[in-house]
């Protein structure tokens, strides 16, 4: 990291680090991990959702099938800006395939590396996408427990894999029909199981905030949507020019506090305060190696603006 200026400092007036956010604000820029139930689709879970919580934009990241169980992010506000950011995330399933006849764990192993790698996945047609050939990554299809007919399954894929396409394609390679019988989804992500609630458990939350003016249980399952971009690298900025951005100005040099090295032109890079809050989205007009040298111009454009208009006071006339 460069430091550019060293004395720059935050105001206590405006804005707040992400941890210290209101339910109110992290329902206007944030999101929930849920642990998705069998039965109704991503969407009406999603609805649910939102008309529990009374907002007025609430989104998933990542369908699941109505069958299926796991991992669902729920975007609310500001975040669901971020979606197709969430929809590119690696994803882990549990999946319980049920085959056609008795087989030898050899002859399934053998079989089951076959699908492995770069592999074609056309999407079943009972999915809610057009159905057309497609190629994705599996990088694990591996077996946790077997007995003949019923094989327990561990897979690590690019995101957009049907699994159900999987276990129609083993059936081909082994002769026989496999069914997907069951499947779980433990992470999206660096997102896990471990960090999601139920439903249950979302609505009890919400009831003893808004009932009882507790609002512990609802902050620890709201996540600021910063949470959601650890990955991307950060440049600092001051909070003039926070609020320049956030009605979608270019970030200009004498704005920036400090920079990663090494970033070339076009790196996208994530643009926040001095206390941590996302502002925008970005991509530098300038390598970072030369941006130290210069005393005006632009440095960075923004493409998607993450922060609410006038967080910050502006410092120009209307």
């Amino acid at each position: 990291m460069i430091i550019l200026d060293n004395e720059a400092q935050t105001s206590p007036s405006h804005g707040c680090k992400p941890e210290e956010r209101t339910v109110e604000q992290l329902f206007e820029s944030g999101f929930i991990l849920l642990d998705k139930a069998p039965g109704p689709s991503s969407h009406q879970v999603s609805a649910w959702a939102r008309d529990m919580m009374g907002l007025e934009k609430l989104g998933h990241g990542g369908t699941l099938d109505p069958f299926a169980t796991g991992v669902l992010p729920l975007l609310a506000g500001k975040a669901m800006r971020l979606t197709g950011r969430i929809l590119t995330h690696d994803k882990s399933y549990l999946a319980i395939l049920k085959i056609g006849r008795e087989i030898e764990l050899p002859e399934l192993e053998e079989n089951m590396a076959k699908l492995t790698g770069k592999v074609y996945n056309v999407p079943p047609e009972i999915s809610a996408v057009k159905v057309q050939v497609r190629t994705r990554r599996i990088s694990r299809f591996e077996i946790l427990d077997f007995d003949g007919k019923n094989a327990l399954t561990h897979i690590e894929c690019e995101a957009g894999t049907y699994v159900r396409t999987m276990a129609r394609d083993l059936g081909l390679l082994l002769d026989t029909p496999v069914e997907l019988k069951e499947l779980r989804r433990p992470s999206s992500g660096e997102f896990s199981l471990k960090q999601s609630v139920t439903m249950q458990q979302l609505a009890d939350a919400h009831w003893l905030w808004k009932e009882k003016g507790d609002a512990d249980a609802i902050n620890r399952i709201l996540h600021p949507l910063e949470d959601m971009l650890s990955d991307v690298p950060r440049i600092v900025i001051k909070d003039g020019a926070a609020a320049a951005l956030s009605h979608g100005a270019p970030l200009l040099r004498p704005g920036v506090v400090s920079i990663p090295e090494d970033l070339g032109v076009g790196s996208e890079v994530l643009l926040v305060t001095l206390k941590g809050e996302a502002v925008a989205l970005a991509n530098l007009v300038q390598p970072s190696k030369v941006i130290p040298e210069m005393t005006q111009g632009e440095v960075a454009k923004p493409n998607c603006v993450l922060m609410p208009e006038d967080t910050y006071p502006r410092s120009w006339k209307k």
